[in-house]
């Protein structure tokens, strides 16, 4: 049994606290619950004290020799950071298509020229189990560098029912192998492969007759995503493939107006899925819609900052009262990063979130956004022991400094797993 850790002396301990029932919308976004010269005891990989120093310390007096201390002095203390929504499991790279938007070409003309998508999906499907492990545990241990201990992660670079199995097979087995916790989402509704692109409706069939069954027979996924736009899936057709999920148990998410007004947040809304993403081009009406029904609006500012387009308005979103979230949408094509608290800073300065705001949006909200809330997001006695210390002061400076990896320690249910910027977990190892 590991020893118990006692984390000391935070210039700022940011708890959450109280936020484990609901994601926190409007000025409950601010509400940080902020602890001055704060400390934490974590046992069993549960935190299970949170104050003042002298209080913890009085609290385990008895205990303090057993314990293995980690002095925070000076720097800020936050719940493990928490990314919902990546596509973090494939293979291939594509910068080239990077240079030919630097050189005039948009997402969907790539995209239909053989490209984008379907070009990861190529790469993915040829690519070995062994092979689709190893390079994305890569990518974990980044996430892990850059504070995040949970993260959500989605197929649709398969685009047939081998290669979506596949792919939520190795993100399984990352799951069982590595310190992150990994949320599996189905989403063989990523794109119509080549091979049904003159019958689109025929895949459609497909996923709902055949994908999804399989995949909620084997318990691969909690979730199932559709992607949502002109050119892609219809309103209708993506409407038929998440009532498909919701009949086999898996709760729907939606990729919704990125790249135009399509109806994808009102979909969202009627439909009630847990979260709907992107929302770049997202209406007043489906604004409206989501803040009504509660739907959590996954924002991706570093995908639209990659592809040089406008963020989406996390600040109207705010003040209608969505409950807003933060992702790095990791993926080879328009997000490559794992940086996290990049993201925080572009909410900051591409979508006029506050540093309060962005914080929530990166740790509490966005574990609500895969059904998380009640054990992770929020640093609170009981709940998981994932604490993420950053080398700043508090937590606007964590904003204020931007473009800097801050992070300097990471614990995994309460195991040290990044220290002084550096990886020293054991269970990270190549797939053979």
């Amino acid at each position: 049994m590991n020893k118990p850790v006692f984390i000391r002396n935070a210039g700022q301990l940011v708890t959450l606290k109280g936020s484990s029932d609901a994601p926190l919308t409007g000025k409950q976004m601010e509400q940080l619950h902020v602890i001055e010269n704060g400390s934490v005891w974590l046992e069993d990989g549960v935190i299970q004290f949170v104050g003042k120093d002298e209080v913890v310390a009085e609290a385990f007096n008895d205990r303090l020799s057993e314990a293995e201390t980690i002095d925070a002095s000076g720097k800020l203390i936050t719940p493990g950071l928490v990314d919902p929504h990546t596509h973090v499991v494939y293979c291939g790279s594509r910068e080239n298509e990077f240079n030919m938007r630097l050189h005039g070409a948009t997402y969907m003309e790539i995209m239909n020229s053989g490209g984008g998508i379907h070009a990861t999906t190529s790469a993915t499907r040829e690519a070995s189990h062994k092979t689709l492990f190893n390079e994305s545990k890569k990518r974990l241990d980044q996430f892990l560098l850059h504070g995040v201990t949970t993260i959500e992660a989605k197929s649709g670079y398969g685009l047939s029912l081998e290669h979506e199995i596949k792919q939520l097979e190795v993100a399984k087995t990352l799951h069982e192998n590595h310190p992150i916790d990994i949320v599996r989402t189905f989403m063989g509704a990523h794109a119509v492969p080549s091979e049904y692109k003159e019958n689109p409706e025929e895949f459609v069939n497909h996923i709902i007759n055949e994908m999804i069954p399989e995949v909620a027979r084997r318990k691969l996924a909690e979730f199932n995503d559709v992607f949502c736009e002109r050119g892609v899936f219809t309103p209708e057709q993506s409407k038929l493939i998440l009532k498909a999920g919701l009949e086999h148990g898996l709760l729907p998410k939606i990729h919704a107006d990125e790249i135009e007004p399509y109806g994808g947040a009102e979909l969202a809304a009627s439909i009630g899925a847990i979260s709907a993403d992107h929302l770049l081009k997202a209406s007043d009406k489906g604004i409206a819609a989501l803040a009504e029904k509660g739907v959590i609006a996954v924002l991706l500012p570093g995908t639209a900052f990659f592809l040089m387009e406008e963020s989406a308005n996390g600040r109207k979103m705010i003040n209608a009262g969505v409950p807003v979230a933060l992702s790095t949408d990791c993926n080879p094509g328009s997000s490559p990063t794992v940086a996290m608290p990049l993201i925080m800073n572009l909410g900051c300065m591409k979508m006029g979130m506050t540093p309060a705001e962005v914080l929530t949006a990166a740790t509490i909200n966005a574990a609500h956004a895969i059904n998380k809330g009640k054990v992770i997001g929020s640093i609170e006695t009981g709940k998981k022991a994932d604490i993420t210390i950053f080398d700043v002061p508090n937590y606007v400076s964590l904003q204020y400094r931007y473009g800097i990896n801050h992070v300097h320690t990471v614990l995994k249910n309460g195991e040290v797993v990044v220290k002084g910027g550096r990886l020293v977990c054991s269970n990270t190892r190549i797939h053979s």
